[in-house]
């Protein structure tokens, strides 16, 4: 007997590949499968890079990255967008064109500018990322360096964190999420700072002892706009994606898949469908 199947709604990352499979594209692809979202993407760069680092980039033309968009954009009714890797100025302001035009829902802006392991991902001015998609972006998601490099300023403390999150919200974000996962490595948990309508919340989470952390922005983002996708409120989404990326940290502390950093278990808790 065909049994129907309820449509799932439609996500979209702009971002680049990473051909080891642990960030950017791929990660995000996954993270959106796992939350039972049908993904769509638009491909920003090829890297060559593995657990160990990036040893090459080539961006996409801006002509093929407009024609990607408007693909996606023309057929599919997409619920929430996330960016990642956008390289530079000129496909910032590509994709802060659609943006304005209220073509990209729900928008999470991950400014990933180096990869953990110091590989440079962006070259120009950091500052375009608020001005150009800060008033945009339903979530602003920057890490410790990233948000250190937007402000300019130390950022040493949870309470700097804290103000770091006033300071970015200035820009138009709906909520800006600072992540302290590079913050207290020693420390037993893992704080990040959520600033969401006026209010700000601490979501601390235990810190997994791990070396397979390769792609955890990513895929923090990605789970946020796949949660929003699904129609959760924000601050739940926000809070309920951090909770996916402890479980999949954990799921795959034991992993070898290479020689360094490895990723996370982006289908943890999933059973296999295979035969």
């Amino acid at each position: 007997m065909n049994r129907s199947h309820p449509q799932p709604p439609i996500a979209l990352t702009i971002a680049g590949s990473d051909s080891g499979g642990g960030a950017g594209i791929q990660a995000d692809l996954h993270t959106f499968a796992a939350h039972g979202v049908h993904g769509t993407s638009v491909l920003t760069a090829v890297t060559a890079q593995n657990t160990r680092g990036v040893t090459a980039a080539e961006p996409v033309a801006t002509a093929l990255v407009r024609a990607q968009l408007d693909a996606v954009l023309g057929d599919f009714p997409v619920a929430a967008v996330k960016t990642g890797m956008l390289g530079g100025a000129e496909l910032l302001a590509l994709v802060a064109e659609y943006g304005q035009a209220d073509r990209l829902p729900n928008l999470v802006v991950d400014p990933v500018m180096v990869t953990t392991t110091g590989d440079p991902l962006y070259e120009g001015d950091p500052a375009a990322y608020l001005s150009g998609l800060g008033p945009l972006a339903t979530v602003l998601t920057p890490n410790l360096v990233e948000a250190r490099q937007l402000l300019g300023r130390e950022i040493d403390t949870v309470d700097d964190m804290r103000e770091a999150a006033r300071a970015l919200a200035t820009y138009g974000p709906r909520a800006v999420l600072v992540k302290g996962g590079h913050l207290d490595r020693d420390g037993d948990a893992a704080v990040d700072v959520l600033w969401c309508d006026g209010q700000m919340l601490d979501l601390a989470a235990p810190r997994v002892p791990t070396r397979n952390d390769h792609g955890t922005g990513c895929t923090l983002a990605s789970a946020i706009a796949a949660r929003l996708a699904l129609g959760h409120p924000l601050p739940q989404a926000v809070a309920g994606a951090k909770v996916y990326v402890t479980e999949a940290l954990k799921a795959a502390a034991d992993w070898r898949l290479g020689t360094g950093r490895g990723p996370l278990h982006h289908h943890h808790g999933r059973k296999s469908a295979a035969i």
